[in-house]
């Protein structure tokens, strides 16, 4: 079996042994940033069918080169000038980050016709360094948020500060699951997406809820620099 090949097959059975007893399925979400189509056609034989991207013109490059059986998801941060081209290529999102970056996504899809899966990005330690929603104004904003009939709202997604151990991220997973279920109980609606944990903490992350953890590196090896 190829490296590539193995790596997956190692981190589907890290994924489903941490979910045993949650009573959740965790979908494995390949980030294949930075790396090549014919790189990525190596996981994709190997069976895997959703990947995330974080960049839009890779994007743009690799989604013709690969089976359109494929589900592509943009994890990047988003763009207003760059809405359009990305709500055309990815059906699912992840980082809508702001009202104002959700109303224009909303009236952007609707010109397209299409209706996109999405998850508002999560800021839960408040660093300047990010983008994303704060609690407080999640809450505020939550009763225009669901108006938005062009959208597929699936939940929260989140990048917690960066940590030595992926135990010390534990409390910030719990916190975004606490939002998502007081979401869930104010609009009177499942959101059944919890989008968090990369390679480094996505076994804690699962145990605090995640359904969709983001991994590339455990997978591919370190990134590949860009030119």
């Amino acid at each position: 079996m190829a490296p590539i090949a193995e790596n997956l097959a190692t981190v589907r059975e890290q994924v489903d042994r941490a979910a045993v007893g949650t009573g959740r399925d965790v979908d494995l979400l390949v980030v294949s940033k930075t790396w090549p189509s014919e790189v990525v056609r190596e996981a994709v034989d190997a069976g895997q069918l959703s990947f995330g991207e974080n960049r839009l013109q890779e994007g743009e490059e690799k989604i013709p080169a690969l089976p359109d059986t494929l589900e592509w998801h943009f994890i990047g941060g988003l763009q207003r000038n760059k809405v359009r081209r990305v709500l055309s290529l990815f059906p699912v999102v992840h980082s809508i980050s702001s009202m104002k970056l959700a109303r224009f996504a909303n009236r952007v899809a609707g010109e397209l016709g299409v209706v996109p899966k999405v998850y508002l990005e999560i800021n839960i330690g408040k660093e300047e360094s990010k983008h994303g929603f704060h609690a407080a104004d999640l809450r505020s904003g939550l009763d225009e948020v669901l108006t938005f009939e062009n959208l597929s709202w699936q939940g929260l997604m989140c990048l917690p500060p960066r940590v030595e151990k992926p135990e010390n991220a534990r409390s910030w997973f719990a916190k975004v699951r606490e939002l998502q279920e007081e979401m869930e109980t104010r609009a009177g609606i499942k959101l059944p997406g919890l989008s968090m944990g990369m390679s480094g903490d996505f076994e804690v992350a699962i145990e605090e809820g995640s359904t969709i953890v983001r991994v590339g590196s455990a997978i591919f090896g370190p990134r590949l620099k860009r030119l």
